[in-house]
């Protein structure tokens, strides 16, 4: 309903996709959708329930005739060092930013395996972070979560490949990107000081835009990134090149 989902929607649309836009918020995924027109839809969606999922993947299938694109893209952040992250903490992070995941895959790809059998390929990307390459003290939750959805997609990946499915399964890496998740940083400060903070840290000078990833989100799930499968774009302005 919001943030890189939202663009990534969008973009989809775009292009021609017809997309089911799913949130915790379901409210906000419905106003979305009716934005984007008749080729969008919207169900209410807590990604840690497994249930949840197989609901949408059935909505998906009643709706549109199948599934060809999964965008594992819900993501919380927990500020905390190793020391301050309470076990609470810990498992809410991975619960939503990893086993998400997980249960996104694991649900969606005996579906999209099914529609691509006789009818091209199909993609599944999952959105880690530049966290998952580059640690930060304070983020031991998040970084470790983000790390591991970056592994499980190889894993994914070569799973797809060994059993002749016609899908790819990569990962995106972003770095600070202007989104509503930034807003749990500013500690009471303005957001626009935190913005500048961050730039600073990016060798291009600025935080990315949510139309940055949804571009490379475009690509990884086309026809034309195909032979791309179990890697990772990193979309970060070159800070992991320092």
């Amino acid at each position: 309903g919001s943030g890189l989902g939202a663009a990534i929607a969008t973009m989809f649309v775009r292009q021609g996709a017809r997309v089911l836009l799913t949130d915790i918020d379901g409210a906000a995924a419905a106003r979305k959708a009716e934005a984007l027109g008749p080729s969008a839809a919207a169900f209410a969606h807590d990604v840690t329930k497994p249930d949840h999922w197989s609901a949408a993947a059935a909505e998906t299938e009643s709706r549109f005739g199948g599934l060809n694109i999964l965008v594992n893209n819900a993501g919380i952040c927990v500020a905390g060092t190793i020391e301050d992250t309470s076990l609470q903490d810990w498992r809410r992070t991975h619960a939503i930013d990893l086993d998400g995941v997980f249960l996104g895959c694991k649900t969606a790809l005996p579906l999209i395996a099914r529609t691509t059998k006789d009818q091209g390929s199909g993609a599944i990307l999952n959105v880690a972070s530049i966290s998952a390459v580059i640690a930060a003290a304070n983020m031991a939750a998040y970084n470790s979560a983000k790390a591991a959805v970056r592994h499980l997609g190889k894993s994914v990946a070569l799973h797809c490949a060994r059993s002749g499915y016609a899908v790819t399964c990569n990962s995106v890496l972003p770095t600070f990107i202007d989104t509503p998740l930034l807003d749990g940083f500013t500690g009471g400060r303005e957001r626009s000081e935190i913005v500048a903070k961050f730039a600073r840290q990016i060798p291009m000078g600025r935080i990315g835009t949510p139309d940055d990833v949804a571009y490379a989100a475009v690509y990884l799930c086309s026809d034309e990134a195909r032979f791309v499968t179990g890697t990772e774009l990193r979309i970060d302005g070159g800070i992991s090149a320092m």
